[in-house]
């Protein structure tokens, strides 16, 4: 079988659970635009310590994919969520972020680069889990 992969570029958060899952808990994706005005700024929150939040991925305007959090540890994206018979979504997903600013900051269309970096992703995914 041939080894799947996807380029991404590291900048690791310190936001994420410890205890290491199995990847039989990944069920969901969660996709989530970044609802903050400045790329930079939504990266820098999500990788700083005190802001309790982060995601496994984050897609930039021009495509490119960091990896934030390693699938197999919990990342904090999806705060107390449920669905069907699943609580607190985190432990069972891998958190997406597309960077956009979202309603409150004048919605913008994504760029084609980020649609297509977001597919091949969510691609990779679902044939690894």
């Amino acid at each position: 079988m041939s080894k799947l992969s996807i380029n991404t570029t590291l900048n690791y958060s310190p936001n994420f659970d410890q205890n290491k899952r199995e990847q039989k808990q990944i069920k969901f994706l969660i996709l989530h635009y970044t609802g903050m005005k400045k790329e930079k700024e939504a990266i820098n929150k999500l990788t700083n310590e005190k802001s309790k939040v982060s995601c496994h991925y984050f897609i930039k305007n021009n495509g490119e994919i960091l990896k934030l959090v390693p699938d197999l540890y919990t990342a904090w994206h999806a705060g107390i969520s449920s669905w069907q018979n699943f609580k607190f979504l985190n432990k069972n997903s891998i958190g997406i972020e597309i960077s956009n600013p979202g309603h409150a900051g004048y919605y913008k269309k994504f760029s084609k680069k980020q649609i297509n970096s977001t597919l091949r992703l969510i691609l990779y995914l679902i044939k690894k889990y």
